[in-house]
């Protein structure tokens, strides 16, 4: 076997093999492009404080000083920042938080809780002020049909003590009149 089956796929068929029999001078040197990656970019972040602000001011003897921090005592304006950033105010007190800081799990859960508590309460309060709205609507209508009976002049009564059924006079029937019509006045509207 020769030529490129021979290199390439015929080592594919041979399965363990290949470890045992491979020749090292055809092997590559793949680890030299690895580690020249690995290099590049332990210099390049080696190399981020070298951009950092450097300061240049005349101290009270007249020498020239460069540092890397602004002269003490002093405000950085009379100091030349050398270098692409603009110098950073610095104060003698700590910054103080603006806002909370993020919540735990447990202030998550407890609001969870409580926001789930309101929606229950709201909706049992719902349900009881629609379930006393459908309430309300039926008496109306049983209010105003018992008007309508009494006004369209049918024999209209009530059952006494004995079970027997008794009609009722004008009288008794205008005063129902008018407490069917006040109930309807006050309750229907």
């Amino acid at each position: 076997m020769s030529g490129l089956f021979a290199k390439v796929a015929w080592p594919l068929f041979q399965g363990h093999k290949i470890v045992l029999y491979r020749n090292p001078k055809e092997t590559r040197m793949t680890m030299k492009p690895a580690l020249l990656l690995v290099f590049g970019i332990i210099s390049t972040i080696a190399m981020t404080p070298a951009h950092a602000q450097v300061y240049q001011w005349k101290d009270s003897s007249g020498r020239t000083v460069i540092a890397d921090t602004p002269p003490p005592g002093t405000a950085t304006r009379d100091a030349r920042v050398i270098g692409d950033r603009q110098p950073v105010s610095r104060s003698d007190k700590p910054a103080e938080p603006t806002a909370e800081g993020p919540k735990t799990t447990a202030e998550k859960d407890l609001e969870f809780k409580k926001r789930q508590q309101e929606a229950r309460e709201k909706a049992e309060k719902n349900a009881k002020e629609q379930k006393a709205q459908a309430d309300r609507e039926e008496n109306c209508r049983r209010a105003r049909g018992n008007l309508a009976a009494l006004e369209s002049g049918r024999l209209v009564g009530t059952i006494d003590e004995k079970g027997e059924r008794k009609a009722f006079e004008d009288t008794q029937r205008q005063a129902e009149i008018d407490r069917a019509r006040q109930f309807i006045a006050e309750a229907c509207k």
